[in-house]
């Protein structure tokens, strides 16, 4: 009986990280280009100490989490009008220079600094194909085409890089809504990707089926939570049975 809430326990806790993974979409259904994640459950298998009875001992398997699922869809994509926002029509990343080295994102909110790069709204500039992208804010509006090319005045001055991966699992979150490489893999420009200006990309967190998933989750524990009581009270109904006859 004992194993019966142990198992009840080890799939409680992994409803509360799963809750917490949840909460967290629904927290950033606003953010720009916030991908949703969904937790992998699987099985831990795990032997018991010793056998009641002397036999063979019984396999006891836990629930325990398989990592986590990030799903890299592309969002909607809005109409903002700046000419710094930017939007990545298929698959690939803008690449940021950060003090803790190359970070991607699909967040392209950006803006231009003091010297005129263009920046992200934390001041981390955004990699061009020849290095950092400088505009003259004199020389008029800037203009950015679909290819990344990016112009004022007819004159081409950068380029925006679009990375792309041969496998996604290279990137892991780093906050800041933004994906380090913590892999071998080298990241290589994007093929298909179009650049859309004055435009963001929305989340791609559906709120009401995660509402609906939030629900499950709580009814979920709560069923859990009534087995494992009634287990116990069997347990602790099975002992005073057992007292009781000893006792005659």
């Amino acid at each position: 009986m004992d194993n019966a809430i142990y198992v009840g326990l080890s799939r409680q806790m992994l409803l509360l990280r799963e809750l917490d993974i949840v909460a967290n979409n629904l927290a950033n259904v606003d953010t720009v280009g916030f991908k949703f994640e969904d937790l992998l459950a699987g099985a831990d298998p795990q032997a018991p100490a010793s056998g009641g009875g002397g036999g063979a001992a019984s396999p006891v398997v836990f629930v325990a989490s398989d990592g986590v699922a990030r799903d890299y869809s592309q969002g909607a994509l809005t109409q903002t009008g700046s000419p710094l926002d930017l939007a990545i029509d298929g698959r690939g990343f803008f690449q940021i220079s950060t003090a803790a080295g190359p970070r991607y994102t699909r967040d392209g909110r950006f803006r231009l600094d003091a010297t005129g790069r263009i920046v992200t709204q934390d001041g981390d500039p955004l990699e061009g194909a020849g290095g950092d992208i400088v505009v003259d804010p004199k020389k008029g509006p800037v203009a950015i085409a679909a290819n990344g090319d990016v112009s004022q005045s007819g004159e081409i001055v950068g380029k925006v890089a679009i990375a792309s991966f041969d496998s996604l699992a290279a990137l892991s979150k780093d906050g800041n809504n933004q994906y380090r490489n913590d892999s071998n893999l080298s990241a290589v420009p994007a093929t298909g990707a179009r650049l859309r200006q004055g435009m963001l990309e929305n989340a791609n967190v559906q709120p009401v089926t995660q509402i609906t998933h939030l629900i499950e989750i709580s009814r979920a524990y709560d069923a859990i939570s009534s087995m494992i009581n009634d287990t116990a009270n069997l347990s602790n109904t099975a002992v005073q049975r057992l007292g009781a006859v000893t006792a005659t």
